[in-house]
């Protein structure tokens, strides 16, 4: 087990040798075109789990679901991390959105469908156990998969009862193969298998059949019992009865029947729903787990291997459920067993399984005591859903006689956008507070608290468009925190940085942010510093100051470790200012770099950015329908944060029909820009007065006033962008000698090189500085289109087709229609565009041939 993904929930569980074949069974599970769920449905002890983990291949995406995976965010984790090992990449993005909490399902989801519609292979998708984590949130989003299920994707679900799907709906369109009990029923042939050499007459074995009626777990147990005996017949005659009285039955009898050591040991570990030989041991007080679950697997006694190294087990469900019955009949101290379950796990670092036995011991104070501790780490690494989730286990008295494990709260909440109740609980904090009647383990943090408050606060002001109470909340944080105390002074920095750039302040949004960057460093939280640098490049950049924004990527790119998350964007980052220089082919490898090293390095917002990124390369190479397709696909995936949008995707987006000539779609999204001159809609606005030039009209007014709130509030990158509109709306020398003077010492090319023809003239009419001979060498350099393919095995015409298509939203069936082919053909094609590009997803397809140039034809 690492982390907080528990591995062997993704792991097959290993068909034992001698398994009774059931080519019956078999045959039903075999895919099947049209089916869209296979549903194997049984109460316990019918033998879903053995069925399916028999059938199912080696590399199916297979998620054993347990009760805690009713939380959305931890099941489709689950599910798509599980997709994402059968076909690695395909889940890259899908799990970057979910990660970022500001996705419906829906959208999280219709990336990796995409993805599916065009794999040349096939993924089947099992998860087992479904009953544990069904619920409405859960069918929200299963059953939205089901209804756009592609071919390649088959869905197996195994569950003790019905789930809450479209069933009747798949059924009546044949889309629906069911497994039910009594399919799963021993036939008598089978059963007689299941005894052979086990010395049972006929006779015998037909009344095993008859009184079990096939139920596997009861055959089982039967069988554990028979062992040894010399009265099997007299001791098959002696039981009788529905389901329920043969397993109370059997279980006695194996349990009766085992040594007292044993016993003991099997309803001991009971408790816990994963077993290690170390955890045995301190359940059980008694060495010699490992060496006992070992044993227990030789003698078939109900226990699943969860690993190839036999490390970790669990016992058959069924079983388990027994087992706890009757430890919970014959024992007084079941709590003890969790709590010493609980101390184990919060030795071993499981912080979530040892609140879990906690809570189970009716021990909550320690639960408390627990999350309290677990906050702080838990947030460094961005974990606030786990500490969301130990809401529902602690109950609100306890919270509110505890104001640190209160705060936590706070915090965990505001980070999934939860701020209904927020002001309320701090409140109930600072009473707490005020009094002397509350509880607290970590002294660290109650320190903390009153700057704490105030922090809090002020990211609600921010919320709720109040810059100014955000600055006020802000600064008396600042005042309020302890000496030291890095993380309040970082929040509240980059808080009152946030209000201070969305009122076009850019110099006080640095010093905070800059402030928030160093404070996060001393603290130790580097993802978060990753964070910062992104925004302070952002508002170097608006300064003007290239050089000082390629300084704190790079710093940045120092200080993180490999794959930390936050890398890929500093190298998206570094691409934006290679191609404010006209570097493009370092901005193209920048971009490479960060697609090597996947999403988990990846910040929420770094999809989309990668997206404009490279969008804007293919427009500097004068491909704007790659331009165009990359920020669709990017406005797609857009995420927000708390930071001001300030260069909406909408606005890029409208510059590019601009360049294409597509006045008439761009005037529709002009009709839609507040009329409002602020910071704020200051790009949108430069955008504004680009559409009025293209239409001949008069931009100069306009662009008089943007140049003068961008002078006003130290935007010099703004400006210069403006002035070289200016100089070239106005035709006027003196607007493009001051452009020149502020932008040749960072470095500024493509802002120069884009206005194309009008400009040039200008600059050939005029005095050759070296930095206007290196404008007018980029600007007569060609646009890089039609360019040879750089492959050993180039694509044919036709994958080339496929790979266009490839970059829509088009599924796997509408790419085959709109090619007038069948699918397998678009999945063949998809499977050679793949081999050639060296990529194994539709995601790293589009990537690869955006890098390369193939769709600049």
């Amino acid at each position: 087990m690492t982390g907080l993904l528990v591995e062997t929930k993704l792991y097959r569980p290993r068909s034992r040798e001698g398994l009774v074949q059931r080519p019956r069974l078999d045959e039903r599970l075999l895919r099947k075109d049209g089916t869209a769920l296979t549903l194997v449905s049984a109460p316990a002890g019918f033998g879903k789990t053995t069925l399916v983990s028999a059938w199912a291949a080696d590399d199916a995406a297979w998620v054993s679901l347990e009760e805690s995976d009713r939380d959305p965010i931890t099941f489709w984790t689950y599910v798509l991390t599980a997709l994402d090992r059968a076909a690695p990449g395909i889940a890259d993005d899908a799990l970057a959105l979910l990660r970022s909490g500001s996705a419906p399902i829906e959208t999280v989801l219709g990336g990796v469908l995409n993805e599916l519609s065009v794999l040349p292979g096939e993924i089947d998708l099992v998860l087992d156990d479904y009953h544990l984590a069904d619920g409405l949130e859960i069918s929200r989003g299963m059953t939205y998969l089901l209804d756009h299920l592609p071919p390649q994707l088959h869905l197996l679900i195994s569950t003790r009862a019905d789930p809450a799907l479209p069933l009747a709906r798949l059924r009546t369109r044949g889309e629906l193969v069911e497994v039910r009990a009594a399919d799963l029923r021993f036939t008598l042939d089978e059963v007689r298998s299941y005894f052979t050499g086990t010395g049972l007459d006929a006779d015998a074995i037909a009344t095993l059949e008859e009184r079990t009626e096939g139920w596997i777990a009861a055959l089982g147990l039967a069988a554990l019992s028979l062992r040894d005996r010399s009265d099997a017949s007299g001791f098959i005659d002696d039981f009788a009865g529905d389901d329920r009285y043969v397993v109370d039955y059997l279980v006695d009898e194996v349990l009766d029947r085992q040594p007292e050591q044993v016993r003991r040991f099997l309803l001991e570990t009971s408790v816990v729903d994963r077993l290690t030989g170390p955890l045995c041991d301190a359940v059980t007080g008694q060495p010699g787990g490992r060496a006992m679950l070992e044993s227990l697997e030789r003698q078939n006694l109900f226990v699943v291997p969860l690993d190839d190294r036999r490390q970790w087990y669990r016992y058959h469900h069924l079983f388990a459920d027994v087992l706890r019955a009757r430890l919970l009949a014959e024992r007084s101290d079941v709590a003890d067993l969790h709590r010493r379950a609980a101390q184990w796990y919060d030795d071993a670092g499981d912080t979530v399984a040892a609140v879990h036995h906690a809570v189970a011991a009716g021990d909550i104070d320690h639960a408390a005591d627990l999350v309290e501790l677990a906050v702080p780490g838990l947030r460094r690494e961005r974990h606030e859903a786990t500490i969301r989730r130990w809401l529902d286990d602690i109950p609100d008295d306890v919270v509110r006689r505890r104001p640190v494990l209160a705060i936590g709260f706070v915090g965990a909440l505001m980070a999934g956008n939860e701020f209904a109740g927020i002001e309320q609980r701090l409140q109930d904090i600072e009473r707490q507070l005020a009094g002397d009647d509350f509880v607290v383990i970590d002294r660290d943090e109650l320190e903390r608290l009153p700057s704490a408050i105030e922090t809090y606060r002020a990211a609600l002001d921010l919320v709720a468009g109040d810059p100014a109470g955000t600055i006020e909340h802000a600064a008396v944080a600042i005042r309020l925190a302890l000496p030291g105390d890095d993380l309040t002074l970082s929040a509240a920095s980059a808080l009152s940085a946030l209000a201070s750039w969305a009122g076009g302040d850019i110099e006080s949004a640095h010093r905070g942010y800059a402030a928030a960057a160093a404070g996060l460093e001393r603290a130790g939280h580097l993802a978060d510093v990753l964070g910062c640098s992104i925004t302070l490049a952002d508002l170097e950049i608006t300064q003007g100051r290239l050089r000082q924004a390629e300084a704190t990527l790079e710093r940045a790119l120092d200080l993180a470790g490999p794959g930390m998350r936050g890398t890929s964007d500093m190298y998206v980052g570094l691409s934006r200012i290679a191609w404010e220089r006209n570097e493009l082919d370092a901005a193209t490898e920048y971009l490479r770099r960060a697609e090597e090293l996947g999403a988990a390095a990846d910040l929420p917002q770094n999809p989309y950015r990668w997206r404009l990124a490279m969008a804007r390369i293919r427009e500097a190479e004068g491909d704007l329908d790659s331009a165009l397709e990359l920020l669709d696909a990017a406005i797609k995936v857009y995420v927000g944060d708390f930071s001001p949008n300030v260069r909406p995707l909408a606005a890029v987006r409208a510059r590019v029909l601009i360049a294409r000539g597509e006045l008439v779609a761009a005037q529709e999204w002009a009709d839609s820009v507040p009329a409002e001159l602020s910071y704020l809609h200051e790009y949108e606005h430069v955008t504004l007065a680009r559409l009025l030039m293209a239409q001949r009209g008069d931009a100069l007014p306009l662009l008089d006033k943007l140049r003068s709130a961008a002078e006003a509030g130290g935007r010099t990158g703004s400006l210069i962008e403006i002035l070289v509109l200016q100089a070239v709306a106005g035709r006027d020398p003196a607007s493009l000698d001051r452009a020149l003077t502020l932008a040749e010492p960072e470095g500024y090319v493509q802002m120069f090189v884009a206005e194309g023809a009008p400009l040039i003239t200008m600059l050939q009419r005029r005095p050759r500085s070296p930095y206007q001979r290196m404008l007018l060498e980029a600007a007569g350099r060609p646009a890089r289109v039609s360019a040879p393919q750089p492959l050993l095995d180039p694509l044919s015409d036709r994958e080339l087709d496929v790979l266009r298509l490839l970059t829509s939203e088009l599924d796997g069936p509408s790419i085959a229609r709109q090619l007038v082919v069948s699918l397998n053909t678009v999945r063949t094609h998809t499977k050679h565009i793949y081999t050639k590009l060296g990529v194994n997803n539709r995601r790293s397809a589009i990537r690869r041939a955006h890098q390369l140039g193939l769709l600049t034809r």
